[in-house]
């Protein structure tokens, strides 16, 4: 029988001919993920282990990104462990206060993720790599302890659902939309513990930073990845932000799938995930009159350049409604500046909205936008659930930064199409 993408990787880095669905295995590790609220407890937990030190000072990625720069004590204490413990073991990939970006964001950048490798992060947003045809995943911080003091993992190899794109992407529909209607489809554990592997013609109507976001949002469907078949623009990509090889796994044509989903892009509408849940997805022309009192654009989800140009191109020469807070995270210091060159950033603060340094912040509720009881947020983040950006009474909406922009100018959600 054959196997998918994913189950080529694990095998390979598994040293095994193959592997099925189901099968417990121990797989060599290509990148091991921290950041400033995980880390800690991986590195709490690796001082009571019996090594020395850690497998490779350069496959091991702490970023300084949840609460940074220090929003409080605690905090400060958390970044102050990591950067002591990097110091100590050299770590090459650690970053902080000016050169940190959103995570999930900064690593493709950097060049530290690229096809065929098996990457796992004490984040659960680490599936974001499976834009570039790699095996990443979320783990706990003691798995994370375990790959950074031994370079392995264990993985039950997931059974694999095929997510087939086709058609023509429309004017302000974006990767944001696709994975709501994807989540909204088959629900918020309608692919738990399984891969989600995309193909079809429609994938090369979506940009990297398109692929980033579907891939970003895999685990909200349960998912233990989500995975893109490497063309020629993933090659692309890779090719310009790193000097690492790369290796290109490709499904086999008797692979198996539990079942398959055909999302068409020529009929997909801009979509909102209401409260309280991702899979909780309707199309703009159901939302109905819904009053807001923040926007935020950022996040690993839609903090990139794309995200930023789209929403710039909404904004500009325009303000927005009068006592709405829009704030604005740049994913990267990087994206940061390109936006800057580009003008966004001037178009933002002049139509009335706040560009903070790169971070996670409001996203889980951490600092730069938490909400107060009974307020709503249109959010180009990832989740919803009760009380995530703030007060258990508040809401939040899930949107594209096109929605999120649109809905800026108005005070309420919008279509950006009108």
């Amino acid at each position: 029988m054959g196997m998918t993408m994913t189950q080529k990787i694990l095998a390979a880095h598994a040293g095994l001919d193959s592997v099925v669905a189901g099968q417990l295995i121990e797989a060599e590790l290509d990148l091991v993920l921290g950041n400033d609220i995980t880390s800690p407890v991986a590195i709490h937990e690796i001082e009571k282990m019996n090594v020395e030190g850690v497998f490779h000072k350069d496959k091991i990625a702490l970023v300084m990104d949840h609460f940074v720069p220090n929003k409080d004590i605690k905090s400060a204490e958390h970044c102050k462990c990591v950067r002591e413990f990097a110091c100590k073991n050299e770590i090459t990939n650690y970053f902080d206060v000016g050169e940190m970006g959103i995570e999930h964001a900064l690593l493709p950048e950097k060049g530290l993720t690229v096809a065929g490798d098996v990457i796992i992060g004490a984040d659960s947003h680490t599936c974001t790599y499976g834009a570039l045809g790699a095996f990443s995943t979320g783990v706990g911080s003691t798995d994370m302890a375990a790959g950074m003091a031994t370079g392995r993992a264990w993985f039950k190899v997931p059974s694999a659902i095929k997510v087939v794109i086709t058609g023509k992407k429309q004017k302000y529909v974006s990767g944001k939309d696709v994975i709501l209607h994807l989540i909204g489809e088959i629900g918020v554990d309608g692919a738990l513990y399984q891969s989600l592997e995309f193909v079809g013609d429609g994938i090369a109507e979506l940009s990297m930073d398109d692929r980033f976001t579907i891939a970003n949002m895999a685990i909200e469907a349960g998912a233990k990845n989500g995975i893109f078949p490497v063309d020629e623009l993933a090659e692309t990509y890779m090719k310009e932000h790193s000097k690492r090889p790369y290796k290109i796994y490709e499904a086999d044509a008797d692979a198996e799938y539990v079942r398959e989903v055909v999302i068409d892009l020529n009929t997909l509408q801009p979509t909102v995930a209401f409260p309280h849940l991702p899979e909780n997805t309707r199309t703009i022309d159901e939302v109905g009159d819904i009053t807001i009192d923040q926007v935020v654009i950022g996040s690993c989800t839609n903090g990139r350049y794309e995200d930023l140009a789209v929403a710039a191109e909404i904004l500009k020469g325009k303000k927005v409604k009068k006592g709405l807070r829009v704030i604005v995270i740049p994913a990267t210091q990087q994206i940061y500046l390109d936006a800057m060159e580009a003008g966004f950033i001037r178009t933002f603060i002049e139509a009335g909205a706040v560009v903070s340094t790169p971070t996670c912040g409001p996203c889980l509720g951490g600092y730069m936008g938490i909400l107060a009881e009974g307020e709503r947020c249109v959010s180009t983040t990832n989740r919803n659930f009760v009380g995530r950006m703030g007060h258990v009474n508040s809401e939040i909406y899930l949107a594209s930064p096109a929605v999120a922009a649109a809905s800026a100018l108005t005070g309420k959600i919008s279509d950006p199409r009108a």
